[in-house]
C-alpha cells in the first residue's frame, strides 16, 4: 500500500472497528444521490503547425455552467494542468512560438481569463531505483541504496497522436531516456496512460478507481527496462504547486470496503485548498503482473510533502507558461515495493493509477456484497428474538388453555 507515516492498516490484516462502520451506515447513499453534472468530454492533440509534433494533449469537459481543462505535455518533465472556469464557452489559446522558448510566460492561457476559478499543476520529475537487497523492514528510511534517478526531462516521447484513441477517450505518453549509457531500456519504457471519463463507473482492471465526469485517470507502468540491482525497488518524485506559503493537504480516507481492490482499506487524498477545488486521489497499491491480482500487489510508501526551495526542479514550460515565474513547488516521492514479497523483478512489470480532478473527491459507496453481509449480519439476531419470542408467546397460550376432561 501506498501509506504515510503514522498508523495505518497493514497489507491484509484486519478491518476498521465498529465506529466506522457505523459512521459508513450513516452515510451511505447511492453514487446517482452525489448530483454528478453531465459534461460533454473530447480530447485532442493540439498540433505545431510550425515544427514537429509536441506531444500537448487537451481534455476539455463542458458542463451546463462551467467547462474543466486538462492539459497533459510531455515537453520538458511530463507535466498536466487542471483548470476550472464558470463558463461552458471557454478555451484553450496556445502561442507556441512564446511556449517553447526559454521565457514561455504566457504561452498558454485559458480564455476568457476572468473565468477562471480554480486552477493547479503535477508535475512526473524523476524516477527512482533502489537496491533493496539488503533491506529487511519496509518502513526503513531510505528504502536502499539509491542508483543515480531517472529525470524525466531528459527522456525522448513517441507521438502521442499513434496512441490516441477517441472512443476510449484515451492517449499514452510512452518514453525512455535519450541517454542509456547502461543500455537499461533498451527493450523497456516508460507509460503514461491518461484517460478521461464520459460519465461515473469504475475500470475493468484494479484498483478499479470510482471515477466521475469531473477525473480523468493516469497509469503509470514502467515495463521492460534492466534494474540495475537483483532486488530493485522503484520511485516516482511528484512536485505540485503550493497554496500561497503552505503545501497541499494529504488526506488517508479509510473504508470498509475492500472489494475493487482486496485487502485495501484506503484512499490516500492530495487536496489543493479547501473542497470543492482540486484533487489526486489513489488507491495505496501498486502491481507487479498484468493480471493485476492480490498475488502481485506492491506495497509502497508516500513520503510528505516538503517545499522545493533547497534545490533546483526540471522546469515544465506548460506550467511556467500558465502560471508564470511561481517558485513556490512542494514535492513528495513514492516507493513502490519492498525486498519481499513480489517485485518489480518477477515480470519487469511496474503499474500504478491515480485519479485528478476537480470538485469535491467521488466517495466509494457500500457495494452490494458488503451491504448483503451487513444485512444478514445485523438482521440475523433481530430475526432471532422475533422467532424467539412468538415461540414463547404461542407456548404460553398452549399451556394457559382450559381444557375440561368428561
Amino acid at each position: 500500500m501506498c501509506r504515510r507515516e503514522g498508523p495505518r492498516w497493514r497489507w491484509g490484516r484486519g478491518a476498521p472497528g465498529p465506529t466506522l462502520l457505523l459512521s459508513l451506515l450513516a452515510s451511505a447513499a447511492p453514487l446517482g444521490l452525489l448530483g454528478d453534472e453531465t459534461r460533454q468530454v473530447s480530447l485532442e492533440v493540439i498540433p505545431d503547425w510550425q515544427g514537429p509534433p509536441q506531444n500537448l494533449l487537451h481534455i476539455r469537459a463542458v458542463g451546463a455552467n462551467s467547462t474543466l481543462h486538462y492539459v497533459w505535455s510531455s515537453t520538458g518533465p511530463p507535466a498536466a494542468l487542471l483548470v476550472a472556469t464558470d463558463t461552458p464557452r471557454s478555451t484553450l489559446a496556445v502561442n507556441w512560438s512564446r511556449l517553447l522558448s526559454p521565457e514561455p510566460d504566457g504561452g498558454l492561457t485559458v480564455l476568457p481569463t476572468d473565468s477562471v476559478r480554480f486552477s493547479s499543476a503535477i508535475v512526473f520529475t524523476r524516477l527512482f531505483e533502489f537496491d533493496d537487497t539488503n533491506t529487511s523492514e519496509a518502513s526503513a528510511k531510505p528504502p536502499g541504496k539509491p542508483y543515480p534517478p531517472y529525470s524525466l526531462a531528459e527522456f525522448s516521447w513517441d507521438n502521442i497522436t499513434d496512441s490516441l484513441d477517441p472512443a476510449t477517450l484515451s492517449a499514452t505518453f510512452r518514453g525512455h531516456p535519450i541517454r542509456d549509457p547502461t543500455g537499461a531500456f533498451a527493450n523497456g519504457s516508460l507509460a503514461l496512460r491518461v484517460q478521461a471519463f464520459p460519465g461515473s463507473g469504475r475500470p475493468a482492471q484494479a484498483p478499479r478507481l470510482l471515477h466521475s465526469v469531473d477525473t480523468c485517470q493516469l497509469e503509470v507502468s514502467l515495463v521492460g527496462a534492466a534494474p540495475r540491482g537483483n532486488r530493485s525497488l522503484f520511485g516516482l518524485e511528484l512536485v505540485t504547486l503550493g497554496q500561497g506559503p503552505d503545501c497541499p493537504s494529504m488526506r488517508e480516507q479509510s473504508s470498509i470496503d475492500d472489494e475493487y481492490t482486496p485487502a485495501v482499506f484506503q484512499l490516500d487524498q492530495l487536496l489543493w485548498g479547501s473542497p470543492p477545488s482540486g484533487f489526486m486521489q489513489w488507491r495505496p497499491v501498486a502491481f507487479s503482473q498484468r493480471q493485476r491480482g492480490r498475488d502481485s500487489a506492491l506495497p509502497c510508501q508516500a513520503s510528505p510533502l516538503r517545499p522545493t526551495s533547497e534545490y533546483p526542479l526540471p522546469q515544465s514550460p506548460i506550467v511556467r507558461a500558465f502560471f508564470g515565474s511561481q517558485t513556490n513547488f512542494c514535492a513528495f516521492n513514492l516507493t513502490f515495493g519492498t525486498s519481499t514479497g513480489p517485485g518489480y523483478w518477477d515480470e519487469r512489470y511496474l503499474s500504478w493509477s491515480m485519479l485528478l480532478g476537480v470538485g469535491a473527491p467521488p466517495m466509494d459507496s457500500l457495494s452490494p456484497l458488503i451491504l448483503g453481509i451487513m444485512a444478514v449480519a445485523l438482521g440475523a439476531p433481530g430475526l432471532m428474538l422475533l422467532a424467539g419470542g412468538l415461540f414463547l408467546l404461542l407456548g404460553h397460550k398452549q399451556c394457559s388453555e382450559y381444557q375440561p376432561i368428561n
